[in-house]
Order: structure tokens, then sequence, then C-alpha cells
């Protein structure tokens, strides 16, 4: 399986935030954004937090898909 964060670019989209305002509001560094960016890993806190800012579930974030 492969992570993808395609569905938390199209929410930001929606919500009309841009990267550098969630990477500040959700408090995490560029090496975090740039994980999210290559659809690496990133820490079930890091998504918490994005889920807190954006007012949303994990699943709005993110998805598995078959490699």
């Amino acid at each position: 399986m492969k992570i993808s964060y395609n569905p938390l670019w199209k929410l930001m989209i929606d919500k009309k935030i841009k990267k550098s305002k969630l990477q500040h509001l959700a408090g995490f560094g560029s090496s975090t954004m740039t994980k999210l960016r290559n659809d690496e890993t990133v820490t079930t806190d890091t998504l918490l937090r994005i889920c807190e800012v954006l007012n949303c579930q994990i699943s709005d974030v993110i998805e598995c898909l078959e490699d």
C-alpha cells in the first residue's frame, strides 16, 4: 500500500488555505511539509494537528492506494 495526501490538497483548495498557512497553524516544519508533498509518512500527531486546523477527519486528508 502507498499513502497519498491528495485529499488534503483538494480540501485545502476548497478551504482556500495555502500550504505555508497550514504549516504555520498546525505548527510543523518545512521537512514535514516536504514529506507531505512527496507522499511520505508523517506522524499521527501531525495528521491530527492538520485535522484540527482544517476541522476534518483523518480520512479527509489521507488515502491508501494499491502499489
